[in-house]
């Protein structure tokens, strides 16, 4: 298996020139995207080390026969039967390219990505001789198969043509913008159909109305979308801008000039400063801290904010600071080609003679923050597009929405239904112009061009009147259509703008809709992908409780009610349904406590706030180190601390003294530089309450209890990783030995004493409480040691770390030995900080049939734990699987063991029988069903969501899922998952999932993240969102909308995007209706005016009709209609499931909308037709001449449209009265104003006919014949099978007739819910920690000032790594079985311990 994930790898470049027939067939589709998948592997298992290789000896790797080159001059020996097809071919591939100009030489194509003929010092004896078919190969292709770097020449790196550092994430240019921008919209078919009928409409013969009137709405609709386009895009431009045009700090003969980002390329020496972003990928040269080590923060890339440790070489560190010295360094770098892979970067360094092999740890990447480094400098290796963060980010694509593309679709019909009755009257034109029209050319003369034969004549005549009947009657989709849909989305996305309930006070900030294109989407979402960090959690950590003793701390009692208060960040939720109980306290009178405090009961029906006296935070101002940021209620503790409790500072002191966290002063102010935020949460808890650590040096740690400092010797760490689960240090003070240890409560519990059963039962009933409560548990536990068993230890400690056979197996055994016997202090609990209503907001929607998948960067344990607190994990489902295997069988095993139990689920629910009494507010339904479902409920209680399957998988499993041979199941074991939950994920990954959900369940998707390395999933979703959060704004510049807090998402979709679906479905079912029945009058009239094209209305009533007769009312629908209001949209989630399947508008609803416009068109032309037909008046005038009954018509369709838009308006404002009796006034004024005013052709038609009683009982007995049956259908439905939103309309009807004392409340699903004590929650670090770099010394600055109590001699450590032979590092891994595994930062010491020791 190992060969064949080699093999993976190197295939990446692979290009097959097989040397035989028989190999020429390329491989299969499926392999080669097996292969592809796996080269995508991410970070998810051990990185394997390979040599660089070409591209023409890729397939060795595999074990293959090496691809011979064709026999050439050049190259002789080559097989001339293998070579001549693949020859032959190339040639006349290569031949056509060189016509179109695609192809250049060979030799400059080769010579631009050939490196220089010096040889690399790692293979110098390993190269094979160049072959130039290869090289042949390689120009053409332009494949980098490695990357030569030479240290301040840009001479030299110039002739490789690598990408600079500019950034471009806009799609147009100046040049490009239009005939890019014009080639997007007219992939729309109504653009193009348009097009089409504005050339047929400038040929005269054919055409009976003006270009104008179709010119000007296009040009009008491509110019306002183009506007917009130009809009958008130029924002990315502003964006690119600002990035590129940030100023860093760049080498120029020995001196620092400040450049621009865009203006740095490769090789070039840059200066960073501490807090500052890093410009490109970076080889790290030399930096302010000791060793050459220095910190960053890779939130942008992984979504991690602990903080990472990377150190140059040590013999490149000695340059420090001095530019000159920098600025002469030549060094030669020879390593990989751009790639997306976070956690692996190889490549050599020559300088001065000499090799040194550079790895991922000698590299800080783009996008990278330095931390607690004042300086570095760095090498830059790839730049721009090249770079890490930017190969993950993924390309910017062109997004529509499901209902442009069903448009599409429909157009596609209606344009051939608009041929058929072009067919079919051109048919009829010829058998009427052949029987009966010949004999009447005294007064309907044929035209010059059509020949007097009278079949010849007719024939002619009727293939002219095609084309007449296709421009009159290409209303049928009128270009307003489009014109009336931007606006609409436009109007709607500044009412997202504008939603103050979308405004985020503590950032200033608010939700922004950045496309206008999109907003219908929101309300068909079916799958939500959600980064985790900064996303769905503040991550901050806070110390909210602890066991110590047996006794809990923490909890807040209400002394007058007794029950126990939660703490709600910055809010009190609920506190408004308070006063709408009979007798409750108005919410005036209720008090917000600081920072939020909510009673939480188990009978309270939620989160309710309630009066509180005299609750306040802890006062630790006392305390000169106190951090005034710091909350705590429980004075308790702080009394417990101050009568010296021994267990409670025996608990302190071990979370002052054991960790790695370094101190440091910044302003005359102590903080503290933590590798993982859990690890700083503690150590601040200690320190405000007293125990504050205060220094560290190799051999000692240094705090201050209650004022008073002690001094503690450092003998030894055993450091975290992720097999121990658990951190211990050895400590000595006033010649007593101690052993401090931390770690996962399982853990912990087995190496505790056996005579401390009450305490461990005590402390075990706490931890199943935090766990439930969704906090981090860490388990606490100290034991003393004797000198004679110590020494004993340390020396076979000392002989274990020396062995070369099974080091880490015995290592583990040694810290076994010491770890055990331990006596239980306490526990600590920790809140990993959620944002604000995040798991209401994740509750809301699920119950609205959405489902979320968090996929993070993080790990496994973490995610799980969050999983839990935000409700996507409850205690009520069937089980949590985890998949989390390295190879390919072991992953497709656990994917089969998931689908047996899914379907063993099902089984037993089948059994048992499902629920039959299903609520109004959050009942379910599959695919098969329809919204009549809504209408079986009757109860307003939410029901308990109980059940189901969740799945936890790993991104080294998941490289295996998403192989083809896979992919399959895990995507239908997953889609039957309640909650789906992906860790350790690379943002590569991210985007492939997203992928794998739009290709095969055609579902509407939204991706949601806040850093850059969510750009990639961002652009993949069909909508993505970008929370305006910590880690910089990348995120945002590539989503649709932007949001700021992850609880936002629920009105976005709940009601913004419910309401923009429900308002466009409306607005096009209308639409199409009133153009079918106006278009369709025209084609009825042509029974009666022998097919001749001639039009029954007024060339300006047909031009005026779709622009300003009915525009106004169809606008005022499309932008404000609601069934029902924005607090019921949230408080029935169901009401969005009607998106899922299109049942708002879909084909059968256009089909419904076409015949009911059909319908209209007959009874309007037929009843007047009936009536006017020989008609006359009183006076005896006649009535029946076509410009009067054109009029009759058209009035009465213009009532007809009105009436109807009426009836299906659910909301009405003063705006929807005036557009839609204003219209009407419109149309009269208009009517006047051209025929009077401006002398129209239809002059005195209409005013004839309304003074005539006849134009009234017309249009009483048409409206009534078409509006009474709709209303009769309308009421039957509403009353016989109300739908959900009927029923919810009449209650908020009903609701707005009572007083607010009876309203009905419905209930908040709580933000907590008891689950089962799973923990092991604590945020272990990902490698292993800064323990061996704090005992080496490597990490001190400076030693702290000398203590006479501990020497601190060096030669202990270096006789000890002398005696070392040297090996390779080993990297903590999941594999690993041992924490004393060597730290590939530091040389080979003894694990753990200081230099004295």
């Amino acid at each position: 298996m190992e060969e064949d994930e080699d093999s993976f790898e190197l295939e990446v470049f692979e290009v097959d020139e097989p040397a035989t027939p028989d190999e020429a067939r390329p491989p299969p589709r499926r392999h080669r995207r097996r292969r592809r998948a796996r080269s995508f592997g991410g970070s998810g298992g051990p990185q394997r080390s390979r040599s660089s290789v070409s591209v023409c000896s890729s397939s060795t790797a595999r074990g293959d026969q090496p691809l011979v080159p064709p026999a050439t001059p050049e190259t002789p020996g080559g097989p001339p039967d293998a070579a001549r097809p693949s020859s032959t071919f190339r040639s006349s591939l290569l031949s056509v390219l060189g016509k179109l100009v695609v192809w250049k030489s060979s030799s400059s194509a080769s010579a631009r990505h050939r490196a220089p003929s010096t040889p690399s010092p790692s293979s110098a004896t390993e190269q094979p001789p160049p072959q130039d078919s290869c090289e042949y190969l390689r120009g053409f292709l332009t494949f980098e198969t490695e990357r030569r770097i030479r240290a301040n020449d840009r001479e030299f790196n110039a002739q490789f043509h690598y990408a600079n550092n500019y950034i471009k994430t806009s799609k147009y240019s100046v040049l490009t913008f239009l005939p890019l921008n014009l080639f997007e919209q007219f992939q729309r078919l109504a653009n193009f159909y348009f097009l089409c009928l504005l050339v047929l409409q400038m040929i005269p013969a054919i055409s009976s109305l003006t270009p104008v009137t179709t010119a000007v709405p296009l040009i009008g609709v491509l110019a306002l979308t183009a506007v917009k386009d130009a809009y958008d895009d130029y924002q990315r431009h502003v964006s690119d801008s600002q990035v590129n045009n940030r100023k860093s700090l760049t080498l120029r003969n020995g001196k620092l000039v400040e450049d621009k980002w865009a203006q740095v390329q490769v090789g070039d020496v840059i200066r960073m400063e501490n807090d500052q972003f890093v410009a490109a990928d970076m080889l790290l040269l030399s930096t302010s801290e000791p060793n050459g080590l220095c910190y960053i923060e890779t939130a942008e890339l992984d979504g991690e904010t602990n903080l990472k440790c990377r150190q140059c070489l040590l013999e490149t560190a000695e340059m420090g600071q001095d530019d000159a010295r920098i600025g002469a360094f030549n060094g030669e770098i020879l390593c990989e080609t751009p790639n997306n892979l976070l956690n692996k970067f190889e490549g050599v360094l020559t300088w001065q003679g000499k090799s040194y092999a550079l790895d991922n740890d000698k590299v800080v990447l783009r996008g990278c923050v330095l931390r607690n480094t004042q300086w570095c400098y760095g090498l830059v290796i790839f730049a721009g597009k090249d770079t890490k963060l930017m190969q993950n980010s993924g390309k910017t694509k062109f997004k529509r929405t499901s209902i442009d593309r069903l448009l599409n679709f429909i157009i596609i019909g209606i344009v051939f239904f608009l041929l058929s009755m072009c067919l079919f009257c051109t048919i009829a034109c010829g058998f009427w112009e052949t029987i009966t029209g010949r004999h009447f050319q005294i007064y309907l003369p044929w035209d010059k061009l059509v020949p007097t034969d009278p079949t010849e004549g007719a024939t002619v005549i009727a293939l002219l009147v095609f084309f007449s009947y296709a421009i009159v009657l290409n209303t049928v989709v009128p270009i307003s259509l489009y014109v009336s849909v931007e606006v609409i989305r436009f109007v709607q996305s500044f009412l997202i703008n504008w939603d103050e309930h979308m405004y985020h006070e503590k950032s200033g900030t608010s939700a922004k809709a950045r496309t206008t294109t999109l907003n219908e989407e929101l309300g068909q979402i079916e799958y939500i992908f959600s980064d985790k960090t900064g996303t769905l959690t503040q991550n901050i950590m806070t110390f909210n409780k602890c066991s110590i003793g047996e006794k809990c701390y923490g909890d807040i009692i209400d002394e007058q009610t007794g029950e126990v208060l939660e703490l709600a960040e910055g809010r009190v939720e609920n506190a408004s349904s308070l006063s709408s109980l009979p007798g409750a306290t108005p919410p005036s009178t209720f008090v917000q406590l600081h920072n939020g405090l909510t009673s939480k009961s188990p009978s309270a029906p939620g989160t309710l706030a309630i009066r509180v006296s005299g609750t306040v935070p802890i006062d630790f101002s006392a305390n000169p180190d106190y951090e005034p940021e710091f909350k705590f209620y429980d004075k308790s503790l702080l009394e417990a601390v101050r009568r010296k409790d021994e267990t409670v500072h025996s608990f302190f002191k071990l979370l002052a003294l054991c960790h790695t966290v370094m101190p440091d002063e910044k302003s005359g102010r102590l903080e503290y530089q933590a590798q993982s935020p859990d690890e700083a949460a503690l150590v601040s808890a200690a320190r405000n309450f007293g125990f504050v650590f205060k220094e560290r040096s190799p051999n000692s740690i240094t705090i201050d209890v209650m004022g008073e400092r002690e001094v503690y010797e450092l003998l030894c760490i055993l450091d975290f990783n992720n097999v121990r689960k658990r951190m211990s240090v050895i400590l000595r003070k006033d010649g007593k030995l101690r052993l401090f240890c931390k770690g996962a409560d399982n853990v912990i519990y087995e190496r505790l004493k056996n005579n401390s059963d009450s305490r461990k039962i005590k402390t075990q009933d706490h931890l199943n409480k935090f766990a439930g409560e969704g906090l981090r548990t860490l388990c606490l536990a100290v034991r003393d040691l004797d000198d004679d068993f110590f020494n004993d230890w340390k020396n076979r400690h000392q002989a274990a770390a020396l062995s070369l056979d099974n080091r880490d197996e015995k290592l583990d055994a040694i810290y076994e030995e010491i770890e055990k016997d331990m006596e239980l202090l306490g526990a600590t609990a920790i809140e990993d900080k959620l944002q604000d209503g995040v798991p209401q907001a994740i509750s809301k929607l699920a119950q609205a049939g959405i489902k979320i998948w968090v996929l993070t960067g993080d790990k496994q344990e973490t995610a799980i734990n969050i999983g839990y607190s935000c409700q996507l994990l409850t205690d009520d489902m069937a089980e949590v699987f985890i998949v989390d295997a390295h190879t390919f069988e072991e992953v497709e095993l656990q994917l089969g063991k998931l689908k047996e139990a899914i379907s063993n689920l099902e089984k037993s629910d089948g059994v048992n029988g499902g629920p039959t009494a299903v609520s109004v507010v959050t009942f379910r339904w599959g695919k098969e069903q329809s919204e009549s479902d809504y209408q079986h409920g009757c109860s307003v209680e939410e029901p308990e969501i109980s059940g189901g399957i969740a799945l936890v998988i790993n991104g080294h499993s998941l490289v295996h899922a998403l192989h083809p041979k896979l992919e399959k199941i895990f995507l239908e074991a997953a889609s039957q998952c309640k909650s789906v939950i992906c860790c350790r994920v690379t943002p590569l990954q991210k985007a492939m999932v997203v992928e794998l959900i739009k290709k095969n369940k055609h579902a509407v998707t939204l991706a949601i993240g806040d850093g850059a390395n969510d750009v990639s999933m961002i652009k993949a979703a069909h909508i993505g969102v970008g929370i305006s959060g910590q880690e910089g704004m990348q995120a945002v510049l590539a989503s649709d909308y932007s949001l700021p807090q992850f609880r936002f998402l629920e009105r976005l979709l709940l009601v913004h995007g419910r309401w923009s679906y429900f308002r466009m479905c409306k607005f096009l079912r209308y639409f199409f209706y009133k153009n079918f029945a106006f278009t369709l009058c025209h084609f009825w009239f042509a029974f009666f005016c022998g097919f001749s094209a001639q039009t029954l209305f007024d060339p300006i009533f047909i031009s005026f009709y779709n622009l300003f007769y009915t525009a106004l009312p169809v606008m005022s629908l499309g932008v404000f209609d609601q069934d029902v209001n924005d607090k019921n949209s949230l408080s029935y989630p169901k009401l969005y499931a009607p998106g899922h399947q299109d049942l708002l508008f879909n084909k059968k609803e256009f089909l419904k909308s076409a015949m009911h416009g059909f319908f209209t068109s007959c009874i309007l032309f037929l009843v007047p037709y009936g009536t006017y037909l020989d008609g006359v008046s009183p006076k005896g005038h006649a009535l029946s001449d076509h410009m009067l009954f054109g009029s009759v018509v058209a009035t009465i369709l213009i009532i007809v449209v009105t009436a109807q838009i009426a009836l299906d308006t659910a909301y009405w404002t003063w705006w929807s009265h005036f557009t839609i009796w204003g219209s009407l006034c419109i149309y009269f004024a208009f009517t006047f104003i051209t025929n009077y005013v401006f002398g129209g052709s239809y002059v005195g038609s209409l005013s004839k006919a309304m003074i005539e009683p006849t134009f009234w009982f017309t249009t009483i007995l048409t409206v009534t014949l078409l509006i009474v049956p709709v209303l009769a259908w309308r009421f039957y439905f509403v009353d016989v099978k109300p739908t959900l939103s009927d029923r919810v309309r009449l209650k908020q009807r009903l609701e707005s007739l009572r007083s607010r004392q009876s309203q009905d409340i419905l209930r908040t699903p709580s933000a907590r819910r008891t689950r089962r004590s799973i923990r092991s929650g604590y945020a272990f670090a990902h490698q292993e920690g800064f323990g061996r770099l704090i005992t080496s010394g490597k990490i001190m600055r400076k030693i702290p000032r000398p203590n006479t109590d501990f020497s601190f001699p060096l030669s202990f450590g270096s006789t000890i790594g002398a005696s070392l032979s040297p090996r390779k590092p080993v990297v903590a891994t999941s594999s690993s079985s041992s924490a004393g595994a060597f730290n590939n930062l530091a040389p080979p010491e003894i694990p753990g311990f200081n230099e004295q020791s």
